[in-house]
């Protein structure tokens, strides 16, 4: 059946509203979706969405909703996987930007964060090789690998934390850690009132290093001492810190020696600079610790870069590195979690009749038609005079009010540690004020006044998480405007406020309640006499009551979302070096055995001193008889070449203790120089001899002589013990050879 032309005509734009109507309201692909997201994983509704709009590209509505969705799911996966990938979870990191390139295939940031994600897993390797070394005391593999990583991502805290700890062992390590070559070789010294210039022959002779002494060094300068089984490195360093002298290694095996004089120093001692860009501290707060601190004078700040440049020994910038470290930490930082909550109540009623105030007689309007008040009345003529009364003459006053009025307010505010937050929920309010003058006339002007909730917040955070927090609440509001001069008006503010401490926990809620306001106001307008009477009174009589009732609620919650993290060495105490040296390393020895160390001198860095002191006792032993049974055998090699250094190993047989001795030889001085030992004159030596008990073994260094040859002869003499405080000579003998030949 089809409706006539004219019906159709007629029926046709109602249809087509109806249709647009209905497309309007129903969408099912949209509702589905919107089910699908509420019910189902998000990833599966978005595929399911992207086929919808695939199917239908002519739902704009469809498809304003997928664009919409993509762009808030790939930013919710973006973010998961970012912070999957700070807290070094790279797989999860990893399956999270897939999804966001599943989402958007051409995300940029996905990219680059699988690309960050390789990077991190690389280092992530690194790092582990280095946290093995260092426990296996290899420190500086692991300064290496820490380095190469900060060499990448400055700002990488694993890397840093490592370099640290590092840093920090390498300072703590007691005692000094063993050297290789020349410094590490143990030698056995024995010197009274030498000059300063033969120990130096005596240890180049010994362990085969190139001294440099400086012109201006006191060569005659006399030193005493006795070491055994002691590195080189040790002996200098004894020599260094008490003879007033100062090294600087060369190469391997060669020492320049020079006096410790502020000029000499600037002379020879090597500087280096470093340049720190700051994190968190600022340029000039770490200038004016490193000035305190570290006595540097050459430092450069940008503030702009919040970099620091410093120049100084590299001891000294060491130091400045470890302090640098423990002021670059990030600020303290908390969420409040305010909830002001205002319940205000108000009741007003207003019932009665209210009748004129007052009733007069005169004339209402005079001659001129002015106001009453401008004339005088004539009662003589009773020129129209009428009573009167105020119009209305009496009014029905019927009014019944009530208010509940509920106000919260829940901001959060993240705020640094002592910085302070300002929270301020309200209105300004205009205040006009206008001013005459004579040659301008009136001039308005307009200030603005904050009514409303004020919070003003100061958190301070303590290394034990919990948080001080200094509060500072008011509460205002507007009571009644009042009319001012010219047309001006002003406000009547109510005000409440209240200030206090606070100390809390992380996550603990304090409540601030009790700022009452409680008014109640009641008045009564009665007529005379009537309104007085008991029971009829209320019918000529107006009486109005008008209550209000507001509180403020005030929480609190303070989140801590960072403290304090500083540095693992920050609690240790730092080598500082001298006085006079900032960061020189401690003055440490290896473990060494009883009486194997004694040293004096006259001070041979500078120019004076005296004549050192004597030589300590050696410690007595318990012997109760002397050596006996005296026997020596003499190991040596048998063929040497010039210039080559001969080691000789000596062996007393016998039994019996002693309290120490002196072996007494004679050696070939035309073949053979001494090393380690300076004898009583040419050809002659003595080899001290520990306290102990026999049997022992001593050890005696010669070089050959540069083109020296044939048969070199070490001839042992006598031996002479101490034993009950008495010095006890013996009958020994023992002869070496040594073929010295190209």
């Amino acid at each position: 059946m089809t409706l006539p032309t004219d019906k159709a005509r007629r029926w046709a734009p109602l249809l087509l509203a109806a249709a647009l109507s209905a497309c309007a309201t129903t969408n099912p692909a949209l509702e589905q979706s919107q089910v699908d997201f509420a019910r189902s994983d998000p990833l599966a509704a978005y595929v399911a969405l992207e086929d919808a709009v695939r199917r239908d590209p002519a739902n704009l509505e469809l498809r304003a909703w997928w664009l919409r969705q993509r762009e808030l799911l790939g930013a919710d996966y973006l973010a998961a996987a970012e912070q999957a990938r700070l807290r070094g979870q790279f797989e999860e990191a990893e399956r999270l930007y897939r999804d966001v390139q599943r989402v958007q295939p051409t995300h940029p940031r996905a990219r680059a964060g699988l690309d960050a994600v390789l990077a991190e897993r690389r280092r992530a390797g690194r790092l582990a090789e280095g946290e093995l070394a260092l426990a296996r005391g290899d420190i500086d593999a692991t300064e290496r690998l820490a380095r190469s990583v900060l060499a990448e991502a400055p700002a990488h805290q694993r890397a840093r934390r490592l370099l640290r700890e590092a840093d920090e062992r390498r300072v703590r390590a007691a005692p000094v850690q063993a050297l290789e070559g020349a410094l590490a070789r143990p030698v056995n010294l024995q010197f009274r009132d030498a000059p300063l210039r033969v120990v130096f022959e005596a240890l180049s002779r010994a362990a085969g290093l190139n001294f440099v002494l400086d012109s201006e060094l006191r060569q005659d300068a006399l030193v005493s001492l006795f070491v055994r089984d002691t590195s080189v490195d040790e002996v200098l360093r004894l020599l260094v810190a008490s003879q007033q002298i100062e090294r600087k290694l060369l190469n391997a095996n060669t020492v320049l020696i020079y006096p410790a004089t502020p000029a000499k120093q600037r002379e020879y001692q090597d500087l280096v600079s470093r340049s720190f860009y700051l994190a968190h501290a600022d340029a000039k707060q770490a200038q004016a610790m490193l000035k305190q601190l570290v006595k540097t004078r050459d430092i450069f700040i940008d503030e702009k870069l919040n970099l620091v440049v410093v120049k100084d020994t590299p001891e000294a910038v060491r130091v400045a590195e470890r302090l640098i470290a423990t002021l670059d930490v990030a600020e303290p930082e908390v969420v409040l979690e305010v909830e002001v909550l205002e319940v205000s109540r108000s009741k007003l009623r207003d019932l009665g009749l209210q009748f004129p105030a007052e009733v007069g007689y005169g004339r209402l309007e005079n001659q001129d038609g002015g106001d009453l008040a401008d004339g005088f009345i004539n009662l003589e003529r009773n020129d129209g005079l009428v009573p009167f009364v105020s119009n209305p003459a009496a009014a029905l006053r019927l009014r019944h009010d009530e208010g509940d009025i509920r106000l919260l307010a829940n901001p959060r505010i993240r705020v640094k540690n002592r910085n302070d937050a300002k929270i301020h929920i309200g209105e300004k309010v205009p205040v006009f004020t206008t001013t005459s003058t004579a040659n301008v006339g009136v001039s308005a002007s307009v200030s603005y006044l904050d009514v409303g909730i004020r919070l003003d917040a100061q958190p301070s955070v303590t290394l034990d998480d919990e948080v001080s927090i200094k509060v500072d609440l008011e509460v205002s509001n507007i009571v009644r405007e009042v009319p001012g001069p010219d047309g001006s008006l002003a406000y009547r503010i109510g005000r409440r406020s209240a200030s206090t401490t606070l100390r809390l926990q992380d996550g603990e809620t304090q409540v601030l309640a009790g700022l009452i306001n409680d008014e109640e106001r009641r008045s009564a307008s009665r007529l005379p006499g009537l309104g007085e009477l008991p029971v009829l009174g209320r019918l000529f009589s107006a009486e109005r009551s008008d209550v209000a009732k507001t509180e403020i609620v005030l929480l609190i919650t303070p989140r801590i979302v960072r403290n304090v993290v500083a540095p693992a060495f920050a609690r240790d105490n730092l080598a500082f070096g001298t006085e006079a040296v900032v960061g020189a390393m401690p003055l440490r020895l290896a473990p060494t055995a009883a009486d194997s160390l004694a040293l004096s001198g006259s001070g041979g860095g500078m120019a004076g001193g005296g004549l050192p002191p004597p030589l300590p006792a050696p410690v007595a032993m318990e012997a109760p008889a002397g050596p006996s049974d005296l026997a020596l055998i003499i190991g040596a090699p048998g063929a040497v070449a010039p210039g080559e250094l001969i080691d000789m190993r000596l062996e007393l047989q016998g039994s019996g203790s002693h309290e120490g001795g002196v072996l007494e030889f004679d050696y070939d001085a035309t073949r053979l120089e001494p090393v380690g030992f300076a004898g009583p004159g040419e050809g002659q030596g003595t080899l001290a001899i520990p306290p102990g008990s026999l049997p022992a073994t001593l050890s005696l260094a010669f070089r050959a002589r540069a083109g020296a040859e044939g048969s070199a002869q070490v001839v042992v003499s006598s031996v002479v013990f101490d034993v009950d405080g008495e010095r006890v000579a013996m009958p020994l003998g023992g002869t070496a050879s040594v073929a010295i030949g190209q």
